[in-house]
């Protein structure tokens, strides 16, 4: 048997029983027993790495690093400067944020939708994958490479990044950033103007045409009611996950300031929503709105809130937009 027809037959293998569509897009609550600590233990041939509490066997070497499904994982690797060699798609094309590390990798499939087969043919030393994949899906990348689901939490970033820089060997680099985002945020918290603590203060997001909402700890509403110390509006405290909210719902809580994010990418099938969003006569009659208090795509759009590069972006972002 030819190596190509060795790959295809085990691709095929692999992807056996699969359903189209495997990235799970509920978020899950944050559990609050995460550790941010990393450890590497070494042994001929290998390195054994400690995270989030869970021991993973790698190569000792590292050359080859594969990402799917992980986006906090790719900005973390933009930051410290590492070049995957296979990187997702997003509608078919790597995204442009992280153009500088994705020039030269091969595309492993949809974000959605990894390729076995692409993976097999880079027979990656590491992949680096979502948690919001099913166990199914993590068991058929265990096949292919040794795989890490990234944390999504935005309580994990420092563990997130800890750990890529000690798998990349840019410990100091990955220490460095860390140290820059707890400056940045205590100075954040102190410039905050006080007529702003007691605002209500709210982050959301538009995908799939629907308005997101948040728990208070997840994506930058953990930079906004942690870091910063604003105030959970009572609505964001019934949020248990990701949820999509009505526009007269929104409009009920009537925010002071709203952080809003947005991709086209995100809404194919509507790519006009943010703009019909903007004329309807429920958004114009918002608070924030009237006082021009929206502020849109702050940070690129695709950001997480989870990788600490990412972090610092909005927190920059947001206490300039709330001291105006």
């Amino acid at each position: 048997m030819t190596r190509k027809m060795w790959i295809v037959a085990l691709a095929v293998v692999i992807a056996g029983g699969l359903i189209t569509g495997i990235y799970i897009k509920t978020t899950m609550l944050y559990d609050g027993k995460s550790s941010a600590s990393v450890s590497v233990k070494r042994q001929a041939g290998e390195k054994r790495y400690s995270y989030l509490g869970k021991e993973y066997v790698l190569p000792g070497k590292i050359e080859k690093i594969v990402v799917t499904g992980a986006l906090e994982a790719l900005e973390d690797l933009l930051i410290l400067g590492v070049k995957p060699v296979g990187v997702m798609t997003i509608g078919g094309a790597f995204p442009a944020l992280f153009a500088e590390i994705t020039k030269d990798a091969k595309p492993i499939g949809e974000r959605m939708q990894p390729s076995f087969e692409a993976m097999l043919k880079i027979r990656p030393d590491v992949i680096l994958s979502s948690d919001k994949f099913p166990a199914s899906t993590a068991d058929q990348l265990q096949k292919i490479a040794p795989t890490i689901p990234i944390s999504h939490f935005p309580i994990d970033g420092k563990a997130n990044l800890l750990f890529l820089g000690e798998l990349t060997g840019k410990q100091e680099q990955a220490e460095e950033v860390l140290r820059k985002y707890e400056q940045d945020a205590a100075a954040a918290k102190a410039s905050l103007p006080e007529g702003v603590r007691d605002k209500k203060v709210v982050a959301v997001r538009i995908r799939g045409g629907n308005i997101g909402v948040y728990p208070a700890n997840v994506f930058f509403n953990e930079i906004l009611y942690g870091e910063l110390g604003l105030s959970v509006p009572e609505e964001i405290k019934a949020v248990k996950a990701q949820e999509v909210i009505s526009l007269e719902k929104f409009s009920e809580m009537d925010p002071d300031y709203i952080f809003l994010q947005y991709a086209v990418l995100e809404s194919p099938a509507q790519p006009n929503v943010l703009k019909d969003l903007q004329q309807n006569p429920i958004w114009r009659s918002m608070k924030a709105v009237k006082n021009n208090n929206v502020f849109i795509n702050v940070v690129d759009p695709l950001v997480q809130g989870v990788a600490i590069g990412g972090k610092i972006q909005f927190l920059n972002a947001a206490i300039d937009k709330l001291s105006q």
